[in-house]
């Protein structure tokens, strides 16, 4: 294994530890619903939102303890925005991560319910937190907006009003349904950790998570063409029949991967601008840019 690999799994079983230490405490009357929670938030992954948190957490100098409630919180919410998102009223997906979604293994109802639970969990992390003073309300505030009506939200009702052919696909409307349906939870682990620090770079960390969003999105589309069900664990090849809106789609398939490529290189150059050892941040552009999964 590279460093990269050794520093990215140790981030990602401390999470897991601390996530699995938070859902054994979880007791749901009925059963079911913590189980549903705890089926699709323990269901692995790669984890990039709280192993970001972590791992800015090392850059800033914050003692990873306190970035840790605020990950669990953005990892619940990214959860539950997959389970409604697998519901046939969405994407309407049988698979996530290789194993039936929710609404397959528990129905439609309880996959509604789990997430709703995980939601508002996340919420009952933050105003916990928020106990402690005002940079922990003010991060718990930011992930309410990167995941609320100016964020996650937006980006998803934005993406089906182009996949109902309701609007005209550009490049201005595209890079806007990329900054909110998946760069605001990007975005958020280096926001909150900036805030909880109190960071002079804060500003520099926005533009990073911005440039990094994009380039995950746009990896996201290339996959749905050039990866598999085996290594991505959904169905692939679905954006085009469903007139999704794309980098694919609007600059074709080679088009698409220069584009990815000089917004790696534009997250290399914003990164270089901060202070601090982010040599494991560059690395995990890099880990994005050529991702199969």
């Amino acid at each position: 294994m590279s460093e990269y690999d050794i520093r990215y799994e140790r981030y990602r079983t401390e999470f897991e530890e601390y996530a699995a230490e938070y859902m054994r405490t979880l007791k749901t009357q009925p059963s079911v619903l913590g189980e549903s929670m705890a089926y699709s938030l323990q269901n692995g992954g790669k984890r990039i939102r709280p192993v970001l948190a972590l791992a800015c957490a090392d850059v800033l100098g914050l003692d990873r303890r306190e970035i840790l409630p605020f990950a669990l919180a953005l990892e619940m919410i990214h959860t539950y925005s997959l389970i409604h998102d697998d519901l046939p009223a969405m994407d309407d997906d049988d698979f996530r991560r290789g194993k039936p979604s929710n609404h397959k293994q528990f129905g439609e109802a309880n996959a509604i319910l789990a997430g709703d639970g995980l939601l508002n969990e996340a919420y009952a992390l933050c105003f916990g937190e928020g106990l402690k003073g005002e940079a922990y309300i003010r991060a718990g505030m930011i992930l309410n907006e990167c995941a609320g009506v100016y964020g996650m939200i937006a980006g998803q009702s934005a993406d089906l009003k182009f996949a109902a052919g309701q609007e005209e696909l550009t490049e201005e409307s595209l890079l806007r349904i990329y900054a909110h349906k998946t760069g605001k939870l990007l975005l958020a682990p280096m926001l909150m950790a900036s805030v909880l620090k109190k960071s002079k770079n804060y500003y520099k960390w926005e533009r990073f998570g911005s440039l990094l969003g994009v380039l995950f999105q746009m990896t996201d589309d290339l996959l749905d063409v050039t990866g598999n069900f085996d290594d991505v664990g959904k169905r692939v090849g679905k954006d085009e029949g469903e007139h999704k809106a794309t980098c694919v789609r609007l600059y074709g398939l080679e088009g698409a991967k220069l584009r990815a490529e000089i917004c790696a290189q534009n997250c290399h150059t914003t990164l270089e601008s901060i202070d601090g050892d982010t040599s494991f941040l560059h690395d995990m552009i890099d880990e994005v840019l050529n991702r199969k999964k």
